[in-house]
């Protein structure tokens, strides 16, 4: 899920935030992203029905774009959640971000490191490695575990044809390409994302296995073509989900799956009531923290 974005400033930096209730979450969260080099989800309080979101941008720049984006998040949540700021220092700044990201072991398959790490034995696990400094989706966010937890529940059926949808850094389709040796179709909508991606994809040996390709959802071209698909990632925001629902099932192949995340647990029920209702069936749900992975299924008719 490209929800945290992380790469090399010069400028100065600061950090804003706003504390919403669980509700308003995803409306604050795009509107912080619309500027923000790094956007975060933090419990405010211990109802988990309260979040912090915080984002770092550089000092000055996006101003008109913030200011339209959280005047949209209001109107559209009947909430005004004030934005407060706080200076951060640049200095030291990448140096903190790569302590952050320590090696992840996700699953019994999985390893997800950082290029500053030194390389070590990680036994039978697949290693996937994404340089901290430029990457987002770095295995240490429940969506993205969840994500990869689910991988492995499903590979046994050894899809052929596999989407990633919202694909951010590549994480998920690298990791089904190297699982299932296959090759995936990784799909994102902002432009950096797809070269992240791409970038991930050559660092790791998988250039001729990722597909990257910039597109808008079920709309691009290329998703178009390649279905229907037998697995299919989709690690985006609840809304959206619910709102792509039919699409999806109507390019999901008789017994394919579908991985979906990036949902708070309690946006769990209303993802999961939209796909029931194009037919699609519920095997399993995962709970990393606060957020939610659904694993739903097609039937063969």
């Amino acid at each position: 899920m490209a929800n945290s974005i992380v790469r090399r400033h010069a400028t100065a930096l600061e950090t804003i935030h706003v504390t919403v209730p669980d509700e308003a979450v995803e409306a604050y969260e795009n509107a912080l992203s619309s500027v923000c080099t790094t956007v975060g989800i933090f419990e405010a309080d211990d109802t988990q029905t309260v979040w912090r979101i915080e984002g770092v941008k550089d000092v000055g720049t996006g101003e008109d774009v913030l200011e339209t984006a959280l005047a949209l998040a209001a109107a559209a949540t009947g909430i005004a959640a004030p934005l407060e700021r706080a200076h951060t220092e640049t200095e030291g700044w990448l140096a903190r971000t790569y302590e952050s990201f320590p090696e992840q072991q996700v699953g019994r398959r999985f390893a997800i490191r950082g290029t500053h790490l030194a390389e070590t034995k990680t036994g039978p696990r697949i290693t996937l490695t994404l340089d901290a400094g430029i990457a987002f989706g770095s295995g240490e966010h429940g969506s993205t575990r969840g994500c990869l937890r689910a991988l492995e529940l499903v590979a046994y059926r050894k899809p052929r044809r596999i989407l990633d949808l919202g694909t951010g850094s590549g994480i998920l389709a690298m990791a089904a390409a190297s699982l299932l040796n296959r090759r995936v179709l990784a799909v994102d909508i902002e432009p950096w994302s797809v070269r992240v991606a791409a970038q991930n994809a050559a660092l790791n040996g998988l250039r001729n296995q990722l597909d990257c390709r910039y597109g808008n959802g079920w709309r691009t071209a290329a998703i178009r073509r390649g279905g229907p698909y037998d697995l299919v990632f989709a690690n985006i925001l609840a809304r959206p989900l619910c709102s792509m629902a039919k699409s999806l099932a109507a390019k999901l192949a008789p017994g394919g799956t579908v991985i979906l995340a990036g949902l708070l647990d309690s946006q769990a029920r209303m993802v999961l009531a939209a796909h029931r209702r194009q037919g699609l069936v519920l095997e399993r749900k995962l709970v990393e923290g606060y957020w939610a992975t659904l694993i739903l299924r097609r039937p063969v008719r």
